[in-house]
């Protein structure tokens, strides 16, 4: 129990990761951070697992890429903008409702179904982020909030049907829709920071769902 619930604080943490993000802008420094040796060393180690190297080594040569890039914070910020607030066709939204239809929805509208989720489960995210409920930061945050939860977890009876839950939520709320929306982030995202980014996030959600359905 204890190797599961150490290597939950991980994941928990890696989704937080995306979370951020998807949510805002980076500032200066946390551009900065990213090219620190704690960063590097973090998608270093993603890089080791065989089914995430393609995808975190973009990322790193999108970071790379931003060291020569000039007024790289700017240009980065004005990447975010174009690709997720605004409504321009070139656009890569990152709100579940845009890519799903209803044959895809479990109980209605993507917004309403996450925010009846996070209800039923307690977890509330920032207050000051104001967005739907199905936009892409808030289901990764959800899911972050949902891994650390089971922690406090004590039976291993529990935490199976706790894991059981979270693959579930990767399957019917992200990995429905977040495909589609890496593929938009690559086909308009010049730069590629953010494309890259969620083609990371496609590969680790996909390789969670198969450790938690112990494939």
């Amino acid at each position: 129990m204890q190797e599961i619930k150490k290597f939950n604080e991980q994941r928990a943490e890696i989704y937080w990761w995306f979370s951020s993000l998807f949510s805002k802008e980076l500032t200066d420094e946390e551009l900065k951070a990213y090219q620190s040796q704690q960063v590097r060393g973090f998608l270093q180690g993603l890089s080791e697992n065989e089914e995430l190297k393609k995808a975190t080594d973009g990322v790193i040569e999108s970071l790379n890429k931003l060291q020569d890039r000039e007024d790289a914070q700017l240009e980065l910020s004005a990447d975010f903008c174009e690709l997720f607030l605004t409504s321009d066709k070139h656009a890569a939204l990152p709100y579940a409702s845009i890519y799903l239809d209803d044959s895809k929805l479990l109980n209605g509208k993507p917004a309403q179904e996450m925010a009846a989720l996070m209800q039923e489960k307690g977890i509330q995210v920032d207050k000051n982020f104001n967005e739907p409920a199905d936009h892409l930061a808030i289901q990764l945050d959800f899911l972050g909030n949902l891994i650390i939860r089971s922690n406090e977890l004590e039976q291993e009876a529990h935490m199976e049907v706790a894991l059981a839950e979270q693959q579930a939520f990767i399957e019917q709320h992200l990995l429905t829709w977040v495909p589609q929306f890496s593929e938009n982030c690559t086909k308009f995202d010049e730069f590629g920071f953010y494309a890259s980014v969620a083609e990371l996030l496609v590969a680790f959600c996909e390789l969670d769902s198969h450790y938690l359905a112990n494939d």
